[in-house]
């Protein structure tokens, strides 16, 4: 099975336990693999026969701008079943980084696997 990439999407959405969160919106970064079959978009040349990131992106920026979770855990979980959904994937791998959580962290995150790869 095949993968499109979608790597480094920054969202802006509420995300926090704590109350001074709940007030703020903050960055989040994602990244997403998500299996499908390219060969036929690529004998076709035709954008309608795989996964267009460009919506892909575009829905995720939505659900974020949205939304309003405490966990980013909740925040992975929302968005990977809304995906699968909307796109019909069968499968797909999420990881969502929150930077600057912890002082002494880069970044700290989820990532999830959900569906079956054929």
């Amino acid at each position: 099975m095949d993968r499109v990439l979608i790597e480094g999407l920054a969202v802006e959405t509420v995300i926090g336990v704590y109350a001074w969160e709940r007030s703020i919106r903050q960055r989040l970064v994602l990244d997403l693999e998500l299996a499908t079959d390219i060969r036929p978009a690529a004998a076709d040349d035709d954008l309608a026969h795989t996964l267009d990131y460009a919506a892909i992106s575009a829905c995720i920026g939505d659900f974020a701008a949205h939304s309003a979770f405490q966990l980013v855990e909740t925040f992975a979980e929302r968005l990977a079943a809304l995906l699968r959904e909307e796109f019909a994937i069968a499968w797909l791998r999420l990881s969502v980084r929150k930077p600057g959580a912890v002082a002494e962290a880069s970044t700290v995150g989820v990532r999830i696997e959900r569906g079956q790869l054929t």
